[in-house]
């Protein structure tokens, strides 16, 4: 079974950092783009960053110089560095990826289970 699987998530004080990871798993033949998303209490879901198979990565204003998203290899894992973490960074934090694997052919979208990021005040 392909499967993505978040961690790293806690509780931390305004200022401090994170780092979150992703792994992926099952027979997955290739991986494309990797990215995160978060999801607030009361908001829509945010796109945090996102990385292609080559390397190159974008983010939005909110994460700019805050957040690093990185990868050790084409396929896994891949890594969040969040610093100077703010109260509205928290929420669930999910990895997502385009993967070709099993049987398919062609690649289909995947997402974790989410980790809980919660920074205090």
């Amino acid at each position: 079974q392909v499967q993505l699987v978040e961690s790293g998530g806690g509780l931390v004080q305004s200022g401090g950092s994170l780092r979150l990871s992703c792994a992926a798993s099952g027979s997955i033949k290739s991986i494309s783009a990797m990215g995160w998303y978060r999801l607030a209490p009361g908001k829509v879901r945010e796109w945090v960053t996102t990385i292609t198979s080559g390397g190159s990565t974008n983010y939005p204003d909110s994460g700019k110089g805050r957040f690093t998203i990185s990868r050790d290899n084409a396929k896994n894992p891949m890594y969040l560095q969040m610093n100077a973490l703010k109260p509205e960074d928290t929420a669930v934090y999910y990895c997502n990826a385009d993967m070709t694997a099993g049987i398919l052919p062609f690649p289909k979208n995947y997402w974790g289970l989410g980790t809980q990021v919660t920074v205090s005040s």
